[in-house]
């Protein structure tokens, strides 16, 4: 199988998103990108671990981490109902499944490395722009309350095409 090792690029926060947040992922070239969407905890966070690493080293995760004597790294394997599937293993072959924001919470506070398999990312992935001003997030990443968030909004915008792909969405989810 195939890999791509993945960095955290940033965090931003979605505007009128009612508390959420859309982590990046970029491969080691900066050449691609992955969105992640996280919750207002989450965000908050990673926002300490970002403006603070130090200060954060006797915090709950931290200090767990601290016991561990494995080899680790992470995998996104999949993705099922808008939630990417994602597998913390160690060399013995034990594996736990992970919340893909806590995976890169994980990856952030330890250097665990977080790989997606080569065909997800290319199915899932943008180009990834430091300078732009938006992001893209994937419907197929989206749960079902935001998709008809955002089936609504498409329909009051008269974004037809947009909504289209909403209902196809929601659709296959809820035959």
């Amino acid at each position: 199988m195939r890999r791509t090792l993945l960095r955290f690029e940033n965090l931003q926060q979605v505007v009128g998103g009612e508390g959420i947040s859309v982590i990046v992922l970029t491969d080691m070239q900066r050449q691609y990108a992955l969105s992640v969407v996280c919750d207002d905890a989450m965000a908050q966070q990673l926002q300490m671990r970002i403006a603070n690493p130090r200060g954060c080293r006797n915090m709950l995760p931290e200090t767990l981490l601290s016991l561990l004597t494995s080899s680790y790294e992470m995998m996104i394997c999949g993705l099922f109902e808008g939630q990417y599937q994602v597998v913390l293993m160690n060399e013995m072959a034990d594996s736990v499944r992970l919340r893909m924001s806590d995976a890169v919470l994980l990856s952030i506070i330890s250097n665990i490395p977080l790989y997606i398999e080569d065909r997800l990312f290319e199915r899932q992935n943008f180009p990834f722009d430091e300078h732009s001003q938006s992001i893209a997030i994937p419907i197929n990443t989206m749960d079902l309350p935001r998709l008809k968030m955002a089936l609504e909004h498409a329909v009051e915008n008269e974004n037809y095409e947009l909504a289209s792909q909403l209902r196809d969405e929601i659709k296959r989810r809820n035959p």
